[in-house]
């Protein structure tokens, strides 16, 4: 298992070159002198073109690139064309505002939607999962920005039981955690519905309930147990689909958050910023799939053996 592990986060390696090759790419190919940007509108070509010598501007695009994930590799991102402060440092303040409204909104989501879904599929085609039904429809098709100023006009403006805007104290991730849950809820209801309708089917689960065991631990321990995998699996993508959709959040609510720095960054060609923020979500929602799959030989032994073989017998 430790020799998959170690394979696995090698294969990172290729995605996350690849993704900040295409980001590079597509900054230094669009519209826009960031030497220009950040001298203003009034400064001399003189003045713009030393700076573009300074910061390596003239230099040809692949050789940028290879200097920059090589300072990347060492820990050094840069520095900020728009502060001229260490990327890094402005990173990593604001990184734990997103990670969290990602893990609050994934958990809320997983913690209500699953258990709702459960009694959807076994109470099908009754009040319960009908109404389930319509809800989860509705709620996928309301918007996360909508949705999130009409929780602010409620809750924060009317009955003032939380605060609207910012990440000050806990109660500020609140409506922005209930907002992105929201939809993600839905989908899980949905998936935990059609996952579990399909188990309860199969044969084996028939056999049990002729044998006299309970209803209730036929469905909790034989038919959840065997309909996790593709739950986990959706938890796993929500919380890659959270890390985007934390950005309309945080600009909704005043979050200093990544998605509030990559979008200030990409509208002043914050080539640093926008690199090192995109690396670092892909890599966060690379070591979330990792998890997800560690997770699976939790719960199904034959994916537990399928990566202890590949890991090899001595891993």
């Amino acid at each position: 298992m430790a020799r998959f592990v170690f394979r696995r986060l090698l294969s990172m390696i290729p995605v996350i070159i690849g993704i900040s090759f295409i980001i590079f790419s597509i900054l230094a190919l669009t519209p826009g002198d960031p030497a220009q940007i950040i001298l203003g509108d009034g400064a001399t070509p003189e003045a713009i073109s030393e700076l573009r010598e300074q910061m390596g501007l003239n230099d040809f695009f692949i050789v940028r690139y290879i200097r920059y994930i090589a300072g990347a590799v060492r820990g050094d991102f840069g520095l900020s064309y728009r502060t001229q402060l260490p990327v890094l440092n402005e990173l990593l303040a604001r990184l734990p505002n997103t990670l969290v409204l990602a893990l609050f909104g994934v958990g809320c989501a997983a913690m209500v939607g699953v258990p709702i879904g459960i009694i959807s599929a076994v109470k099908q085609y009754t009040l319960i999962d009908n109404a389930t039904r319509v809800f989860a429809m509705v709620m996928t098709a309301i918007p996360a920005f909508w949705l999130g100023l009409m929780l602010m006009l409620a809750f924060a403006l009317k009955l003032r039981l939380v605060p609207a805007i910012g990440a000050d104290t806990w109660e500020g991730f609140i409506l922005p955690s209930v907002t992105l849950a929201i939809g993600n809820m839905a989908v899980m209801i949905r998936m935990t519905r059609s996952t579990m309708l399909e188990v309860i089917r199969e044969d084996y689960i028939r056999t049990a309930l002729a044998k006299g065991v309970s209803r209730r631990k036929v469905i909790l321990r034989h038919a959840l147990a065997n309909a996790l995998l593709p739950i986990v699996t959706t938890i796993g993508i929500n919380f890659g689909l959270q890390m985007g959709g934390a950005m309309i959040c945080e600009t909704v609510f005043s979050i200093p958050g990544l998605g509030t720095l990559i979008i200030t960054s990409v509208r002043q060609k914050d080539i640093p910023m926008v690199m090192a923020s995109v690396i670092f979500v892909a890599l966060t929602i690379s070591l979330v799939t990792l998890a997800m799959d560690l997770i699976y030989s939790f719960f199904d032994p034959r994916v537990r053996m399928q990566n202890f073989r590949k890991g090899g017998a001595r891993a």
